[in-house]
């Protein structure tokens, strides 16, 4: 039995959301349904994965309504803040914080995903 967990975040328009993370070098692993618009997607990044749900599966599984952004914050190292953040603006995605050195000893920035979340983007200095 695999022994692994990952978050499953809730989206407004999956597709969107693909292109987004695809951008942070996220692949499609997994697509539910098969065929047409995916309601769910599994995305995998090295070690790490992600589930990317449309907002409608809460409130039709859990009857719970998401609510608006922020819903999370995601951190994410990749090998350069700066060509991560232009690369990001240069498809149109909102960089709320230009890369800076932290006390804690990282470059970082952040950008907003496709639905108004942060998206924290880190190198070690």
């Amino acid at each position: 039995m695999d022994r692994k967990a990952f978050p499953v975040l809730y989206v407004g328009n999956v597709r969107r959301s693909i292109d987004f993370y695809a951008l942070l070098g996220y692949e499609l692993t997994y697509q539910f349904p098969l065929e047409g618009d995916p309601h769910y997607v599994g995305l995998e990044r090295g070690e790490s994965s992600l589930g990317l749900a449309d907002t409608g599966w809460p409130e039709a599984q859990l009857g719970i309504t998401v609510g608006t952004a922020p819903r999370f914050e995601l951190f994410v190292y990749v090998d350069n803040v700066e060509s991560q953040v232009e690369t990001l603006r240069a498809a149109g995605y909102t960089i709320v914080q230009e890369p800076a050195n932290m006390p804690w000893g990282e470059r970082q920035a952040y950008a907003f995903d496709p639905d108004g979340n942060p998206v924290a983007l880190a190198t070690p200095i």
